[in-house]
């Protein structure tokens, strides 16, 4: 038995009767697998299962080389034009500066801008451990300035020593 992605042909068409459609797209009817197959071979053209799930199934008759490479090439130019979205991180410090804030700001700025998630996170030193809530408004300031670009993903969260919020681009 053939996998789900291979069309079975020609002599591996067993139902007892099919749809056919000609080379040219017209629809020639309901007939045998053996009759169907005559036809194709007359064009010296393959029978092209296309539609198993179809009562009767559905047939072509086509160049099933040239169909598969034709296949091949969308399949190609789907990948080439796929967005792969990459997480990008923008690490805070509990202590930071207003205009070190800025500048991480605008850093995150041009990962959501160019489509890519921001993972933000803050590790806490020492006795800042104690002061895990001064953290959270630091990353909340962080987010209050990207609000109109991004969208929390995934909320601040301790992990360990690390606070950590993930921000993907907001919808237009």
């Amino acid at each position: 038995m053939p996998n789900k992605n291979q069309h079975q042909l020609n002599r591996e068409i067993r139902d007892r009767e099919i749809r056919v459609i000609s080379s040219s797209g017209e629809m020639l009817g309901v007939m045998s697998p053996y009759e169907a197959l005559r036809l194709a071979e007359e064009e010296d053209l393959d029978l092209v299962k296309i539609s198993p799930a179809a009562v009767p199934p559905v047939c072509k008759i086509m160049d099933y080389g040239k169909f598969k490479f034709e296949q091949q090439k969308k399949d190609k130019e789907n990948r080439r034009n796929q967005k792969v979205v990459e997480l990008k991180e923008v690490q805070l410090s509990m202590t930071i500066d207003v205009g070190d804030v800025n500048v991480k700001a605008k850093q995150a700025t041009k990962f959501l801008e160019a489509g890519n998630k921001v993972k933000v996170s803050l590790r806490l030193r020492g006795r800042q451990m104690a002061h895990a809530n001064l953290a959270k408004d630091v990353m909340m300031n962080f987010y209050e300035i990207l609000k109109e670009l991004a969208v929390i993903e995934k909320p601040i969260n301790m992990e360990g020593r690390n606070l950590i919020m993930i921000l993907g681009p907001a919808k237009k």
